[in-house]
């Protein structure tokens, strides 16, 4: 059999969930750096990014989220099938979804982070609280609609702290300590 032929290892997948700017990007872009530096190729799926990709003609009901994060799934799910590593950089703001995941790819990470709203709302690179205060915006996680915190990740940090470097070592340790990762 050739080497092209033979199934690959399985990837990981890390979801980082969290209010709307409690610092899921800065997190992924930190992950992605450090995984890089240990010569692990990831990929990162941006919420923001792969909703142009996936389903630019979708809104922010409930029905067109959910499609939405299903297709984030499955894409993780073919990616991770064929040996990438992926960070889910996504709110998904329903604990189901996540569950979802869960499901679907057995070597899946869950990372909170907890940040009081009004932390991530002085934060808020892109207005988005703003924006949903002045009627721009409906249905905002945390605000206008509910965000279900997960009930057992295998991660949770405060990232209110701003401490994104111990963040991303924390993970990096819980990568390691499931076998995701050769122990450094």
């Amino acid at each position: 059999m050739s080497a092209e032929m033979q199934k690959k290892e399985p990837g990981f997948a890390i979801w980082i969930t969290g209010l709307p700017a409690s610092g899921k990007s800065t997190l992924a872009a930190a992950l992605a750096e450090k995984l890089a530096a240990e010569g692990v190729n990831v990929q990162v799926l941006e919420s923001d990014i792969m909703r142009i990709m996936l389903t630019p003609d979708l809104g922010y009901e409930h029905a067109d989220r959910e499609k939405f994060y299903h297709l984030l799934v499955t894409v993780g799910e073919l990616l991770v099938q064929n040996g990438v590593n992926v960070i889910f950089d996504a709110t998904a703001a329903e604990r189901h979804i996540r569950e979802e995941a869960r499901y679907r790819l057995p070597r899946f990470l869950e990372v909170y982070l907890r940040c009081p709203l009004e932390v991530c709302e002085q934060r808020d690179p892109k207005h988005i609280y703003e924006k949903a205060r002045q009627g721009l915006y409906s249905g905002v996680p945390g605000l206008q609609s509910p965000y279900e915190a997960p009930l057992h990740p295998e991660v949770e940090v405060n990232s209110a702290t701003g401490k994104i470097e111990q963040e991303a070592e924390t993970v990096m340790a819980e990568l390691r300590r499931r076998g995701f990762l050769k122990q450094g």
